[in-house]
C-alpha cells in the first residue's frame, strides 16, 4: 500500500519556515505559536503547564496547538514519571531545514564557476563537484536550507566508517579521520588544539567553491565528526562550525565538545 504524503509548514515570526519529517511525510506548520512550542521542545520533553509558563500564552491556546502537533505526528507525549495525571510533550519527528525569502542571485558565480574551473578540465571528480554545488546553490537561491538533511546524511557515514577508523588513543584516532578526509578527497584537515578539541578543514570539499553566504555550510562534515567522535567518546558530542570558507575564512574550523552525561 502506498504511503499518503502529507505536508506542514511552520512560518516563524521572521517568515522563516521550518520543515519536520515523520512516516507520514513531510511536515510544514504555518503558526509562530507552534514554532515556539516547537523551539522550547527541541532541548528535551516539557509539561503542558511548562510550556504555557514559557510561551506566555493562555492554556487552551497552547493545549490547542499541542493537539494539532499531535495530530500530525510532529510531537508525541508520555507519562509524567512523578505525576502520572500530567504528560510530558517532546518532539518526536526529524528536522528536515527551512524556508526563507531569499533575495541571493547566485547565477552569475555558478556560470563563472562553470567555466573557470569545469569546461576545460577532464576530472571527473571536478564535475561531481561541480554538480553538487550547483545543486546546494540552487536550492540556497530559492532560500532552501537542507542543512539538517545534509547533517543527517554525514552523521550515516561517519556510522558506517567508524569502525575502520577507531582506535582508543584520541590521537590516533584522529589521524585515521585526517587520513579518511585525505583519502576520500573531503579536503585536508588538522588539530588545532586539544581542549576544547579544534579541528580545522582546508580545501573543503563542502563549502570551499560556495558562494559567500554568511553563515557555516559544511553539515556533512558536521554529521560525519559528530558520529565517530561520539562514538570515540561514548558518548555525545556536539559539533560547531566557528570558521567556513562560505563565511569569508580561509579554512573551516570545527569545536567538538562531549555533552553532559
Amino acid at each position: 500500500m502506498e504511503t499518503k504524503k502529507t505536508k506542514t509548514v511552520t512560518r516563524e515570526e521572521n517568515g522563516e519556515i521550518k520543515m519536520f519529517g515523520t512516516p507520514q511525510g513531510i511536515n510544514v506548520i504555518d503558526s509562530p505559536i507552534k514554532a515556539k512550542i516547537l523551539s522550547i521542545l527541541k532541548d528535551g520533553g516539557l509539561s503542558a503547564s511548562k510550556i504555557v509558563l514559557l510561551t506566555g500564552k493562555s492554556k487552551s491556546t497552547i493545549s490547542a496547538h499541542l493537539k494539532d502537533l499531535l495530530d500530525v505526528g510532529i510531537i508525541d507525549s508520555n507519562p509524567d514519571l512523578v505525576d502520572r495525571r500530567r504528560k510530558i510533550f517532546f518532539i518526536k519527528s526529524r528536522y528536515l531545514g527551512d524556508l526563507t525569502s531569499c533575495e541571493m542571485n547566485l547565477e552569475d558565480d555558478i556560470n563563472e564557476y562553470l567555466k573557470s574551473q569545469v569546461t576545460n578540465s577532464e576530472d571527473p571528480f571536478k564535475f561531481f563537484r561541480f554538480i553538487f554545488r550547483t545543486i546546494r546553490v540552487a536550492l540556497i537561491e530559492e532560500g532552501v536550507n537542507i542543512d539538517p538533511i545534509l547533517h543527517n546524511a554525514g552523521y550515516k557515514v561517519g556510522e558506517t566508517f567508524y569502525d575502520k577508523l577507531k582506535d582508543p588513543k584520541t590521537a590516533k584516532f584522529t589521524e585515521n579521520v585526517a587520513s579518511f578526509w585525505e583519502n576520500n578527497m573531503l579536503g585536508r584537515i588538522k588539530v588545532e588544539k586539544l581542549e576544547p578539541l579544534t579541528i580545522r578543514a582546508y580545501d573543503c570539499f563542502e563549502c570551499e567553491d560556495l558562494p559567500k553566504i554568511g553563515r557555516p555550510a559544511c553539515a556533512f562534515d558536521s554529521g560525519i565528526l559528530e558520529a565517530v567522535f561520539s562514538a570515540h567518546y561514548h558518548q555525545k558530542v556536539d559539533v560547531e562550525e566557528i570558521k567556513c570558507y562560505a563565511k569569508g575564512d580561509n579554512y573551516c574550523s570545527f569545536v567538538i565538545k562531549k555533552k553532559d552525561k
